[in-house]
């Protein structure tokens, strides 16, 4: 027998922690010696060792005998092991190792928290496949909770995102918000114009007073000029009382004119004069009110191109866009998809009391930064509220989203396409038989369990 491998070996290079929890010594050493290539292997013999090493070691997966000293006939010291480890880390994968006469203690196992189980004996090249899917996930959810521990960091006024692009804006917001020139904030529907308005009037030292937002697109015309400027009583039919304006109201805050491109001509002249001389006059008034107020205004038009097309006033423009403020499209920023769609989840997830459901599956990840966002963060975000409510499993799938996984095509190019595109239908339908029990399952298709896994992870299909 080859000498033992010392700690020094095992951590010449980090290997995932892979705790083994048996009161069978042969079967620790056995572990150990298969497995010590690919994994940190830490042996416990009882309740008591196996928490130690959760605590201060840092376990990403655990194999669990239930049959634990001082009572190894019976499975109560087992189970009281797998809540005291998920209790010190719930990220922990448990693999049960139990009898085939014990399934029922196996399917309560999965139930109390545990990953997968597996019968004894103990198959290794069944375990390593077993294995490799459960480090995977683990370290899936541990990113995603890294994500969520850094939120703080990422967000900027309510605003996520990491990209370089994204961080170019926060940096302009930053410098702008400490002075009173107008802005103009340009950029697709659903970017976070208004969040960016709002930032920077957070930021100003107005944030003690209002923020005032009028959309120029959702209001009739003939309405806009008294809803921007307000009225004198008896200006118009049924102006029984005068009314204050968005104007008005904005005094000594910040007024946001979201869709200013959707102003008419004779209105973009009088906005042109408050934003020249400050003062505004009511429909049907004659007193000149001086205001107050700071503009921010926001676009998803080319303003450059309406100027040419006698839409919008080439004065209006400039004296908007002291500061212009271009928001990237979702499909720009690199690596924001999936944070913004975690931080989604998470919060949609717990408005909806699915505590379960923690994380996508590897296809619904990949179609997520794969498709194009037309309707950028607001698009993402509505997705993600319908698919919480359709979710059924533990991970979102692209069903979920309304979406197609990754790579899929409506026609098949070649053969190799249709043969793996009706192997795929054959074991999603037999999982489905079978209630995605995977030593059925596998009975049912003339495979092995380990030949399953390998099939389902190169079709693309997960596991439940």
């Amino acid at each position: 027998m080859p000498p033992e491998p010392t700690s020094n070996d095992l951590h010449q290079s980090p290997k995932p922690k892979l705790l083994v929890v048996d009161d069978d010594e042969d079967l620790r050493t056995q572990m150990k010696w298969a497995l010590a290539n690919e994994y940190d292997v830490l042996l416990a013999e009882d309740r008591q060792s196996a928490l130690e090493a959760a605590r201060n070691k840092k376990v990403q997966v655990a194999i669990l005998d239930l049959g634990l000293p001082p009572w190894p006939a019976s499975v109560e010291e087992g189970f009281a092991t797998l809540a005291d480890i998920l209790s010190i880390d719930p990220l922990v994968k448990i693999i049960i190792a139990t009898g085939r006469g014990e399934k029922e203690h196996a399917l309560r196992a999965v139930t109390d928290g545990a990953y997968d189980f597996l019968y004894k004996p103990v198959e290794i090249e069944e375990l390593k496949v077993l294995l490799k899917r459960a480090f995977y996930l683990a370290g899936l959810e541990r990113e995603h909770q890294e994500l969520q521990s850094r939120m703080g960091e990422e967000s900027f006024q309510g605003i996520l995102g990491t990209s370089s692009k994204m961080q170019e804006v926060f940096a302009t917001v930053r410098k702008v918000a400490t002075t009173d020139v107008p802005v103009l904030v340009s950029g697709e529907s659903g970017t976070g114009k208004e969040l960016v308005a709002s930032a920077i009037h957070r930021l100003s030292r107005r944030k003690n007073h209002p923020f005032v937002v009028i959309n120029c697109g959702a209001i009739p015309e003939n309405l806009l000029e008294s809803e921007l400027f307000g009225h004198e009583k008896g200006a118009y039919t049924g102006a029984h009382v005068q009314r204050r304006g968005r104007v008005e109201a904005a005094h000594s805050g910040t007024l946001f004119l979201d869709e200013i491109g959707e102003l008419s001509l004779p209105l973009q002249v009088k906005l042109l004069r408050f934003l020249q001389e400050q003062v505004i006059e009511r429909v049907g008034g004659r007193e000149q009110i001086r205001i107050d107020a700071r503009v921010i205004a926001a676009t998803n038009r080319d303003l450059k191109q309406a100027m040419k097309d006698g839409g919008f006033r080439e004065d209006l423009y400039f004296r908007l866009g002291v500061v212009t403020i271009p928001l990237p499209p979702l499909r720009e920023r690199e690596g924001d998809i999936l944070l913004l769609a975690n931080v989604f989840l998470q919060r949609y997830a717990a408005e909806n009391k699915k505590k379960k459901l923690s994380g996508f599956t590897n296809q619904a990840a990949a179609a997520l930064e794969e498709y194009t966002w037309p309707g950028n963060v607001r698009e993402l975000e509505n997705r993600l509220k319908r698919a919480v409510i359709m979710a059924e499993g533990t991970k979102v799938t692209p069903a979920d989203m309304e979406m197609e996984a990754s790579g899929s095509r409506r026609e098949m190019s070649t053969l190799k396409d249709a043969r793996e595109a009706l192997e795929r239908d054959m074991v999603k339908r037999a999982l489905a038989r079978n209630n995605d029990n995977m030593t059925r399952t596998a009975d049912e298709l003339g495979v092995s369990r380990p030949t399953l896994y390998e099939l389902m992870e190169k079709l693309g299909i997960e596991r439940k």
